[in-house]
């Protein structure tokens, strides 16, 4: 077994998903393994633990059209460009069509895998998301052989991802695969995404489950993205009755606010008892940044990391959104610094 220190993991190849005029950038990946280095984490490549890992999360259509859709679709007369649908499988086709239905076209599976045209599928896209998924796993297995700490610095993001469906930015849900790797060892992980928005697709991987918990911090979606899901009246289904819990914030949440919602989510996660933590970490509440925004200062992510660390448990930390470039590498600094503290 590996002896660990605090272990940041990142991979070259998520630099390979550009998109242009896009804010989700190799550059934000950029910023935060910089400012994770200098806050003392020690830099790991991610190990490839293979495909096995993300066909325990998502659908074998899924897996299957992910890594062909790009190719596939420069073949078109439209030439090589960003792949990103133009019709969708929506629900009202329920009444009259058939929307469960996988065209064997190209442009008609984009639309029935994707839930927006936010998410372009480029030549890189899928080695970046794939990389992204070896990441996050890297820092499960990390925390599972004793790092207090692992970062996994994925990009692209992953948890507007479902197990059947990609949006968002995200292609592949990154710390639902984490998660599901941790259950399968025998481990009882509850997930805690404080993202701007609403981890919709990890909430919806584990909503009928009840050793999985997820909780969530995030804007109101009656008034943001992704706007259908992340009420507080969800709180799961079936076995998973209980098990999700959702705190949906004012958009000009300030900092005394936000903490008291999230030492309310700890002191439910705390009664699940979990013992080991997958953090779904999102920059992008904080104030000014161009695609979220709450009233959040960099310090507010130190008083965020010392709540975190109250729980006592091994934390695997997953990279989530947050687009203000010049505030990423602080905020990362602050949260650091306190779950280190």
């Amino acid at each position: 077994m590996a002896e660990w220190g605090r272990p940041v993991f990142h991979g070259p190849r998520q630099r390979d998903h550009a998109p242009a005029n896009h804010p989700e950038t190799p550059q934000r990946a950029d910023l935060l393994l910089r400012a994770a280095l200098d806050f003392g984490l020690e830099s790991h490549l991610s190990a490839d633990r293979g495909l096995s890992p993300l066909a325990a999360v998502h659908s074998p259509d899924l897996l299957a059209f992910l890594p062909s859709a790009y190719d596939r679709f420069a073949l078109l007369k439209e030439g090589p460009r960003p792949a990103v649908p133009d019709s969708f499988a929506v629900r009202h086709l329920a009444a009259y069509g058939t929307p469960d239905f996988i065209p064997p076209h190209i442009w008609g599976q984009l639309g029935h895998y994707c839930s927006d045209n936010l998410t372009p599928i480029l030549p890189g896209t899928w080695v970046a998301a794939y990389e992204a998924a070896q990441v996050a796993l890297s820092a499960a297995a990390a925390v599972v052989e004793g790092a207090p700490l692992a970062y996994g610095l994925c990009r692209p993001p992953g948890h507007h991802a479902y197990r059947d469906l990609y949006g968002g930015y995200c292609y592949l849900n990154n710390a639902a695969i984490a998660a599901e790797w941790l259950v399968a060892r025998g481990r009882r992980p509850a997930i805690l995404d404080i993202d701007y928005h609403h981890g919709n697709g990890t909430q919806a991987i584990f909503y009928d489950r009840a050793d999985v918990f997820f909780c969530s911090l995030h804007a109101d979606p009656a008034e943001e993205y992704p706007y259908f899901c992340g009420f507080a009246h969800e709180t799961g289904r079936a076995a998973g009755e209980g098990f999700t819990l959702n705190r949906p914030l004012p958009l000009d949440t300030d900092e005394l606010a936000y903490l008291r919602a999230l030492e309310r989510g700890l002191a439910a996660i705390a009664a699940f008892a979990p013992d080991v933590l997958v953090l779904s970490l999102g920059f992008d509440t904080l104030a000014g940044d161009p695609h979220g925004g709450m009233a959040l200062e960099a310090s507010a992510f130190a008083a965020m990391g010392r709540l975190i660390a109250g729980l006592g448990r091994p934390v695997a930390v997953i990279q989530e959104g947050g687009y203000l470039l010049p505030a990423l590498a602080p905020a990362l600094t602050a949260i650091l610094g306190g779950m280190t503290a």
